[in-house]
């Protein structure tokens, strides 16, 4: 028997300029748009981060959850 899935509490992040740790070593910065409850990530203005020194613009992008590895907020989130 499985549990439920229940939607990740990502309210707070909202409209939030967001950094999300990839799987194989990538980095993708954006503002957060929407999410589910899979952690399937909608950012704007999305760069890959990669290169530090060339960012490759993404614009408007959706990131499966399960590549995520850690979400870090790059603006000060209020309560």
């Amino acid at each position: 028997m499985m549990g439920r899935t229940t939607a990740p509490d990502l309210k707070l992040y909202m409209d939030k300029k967001l950094s999300l740790e990839l799987n194989g070593n990538r980095t993708v910065i954006g503002i957060l748009r929407g999410y589910d409850a899979f952690m399937n990530i909608n950012l704007e203005n999305a760069q890959d981060v990669a290169d530090e020194n060339n960012p490759k613009p993404l614009n408007r992008t959706v990131i499966r959850g399960n590549s995520i590895v850690a979400v870090k907020a790059l603006e000060a989130i209020g309560n």
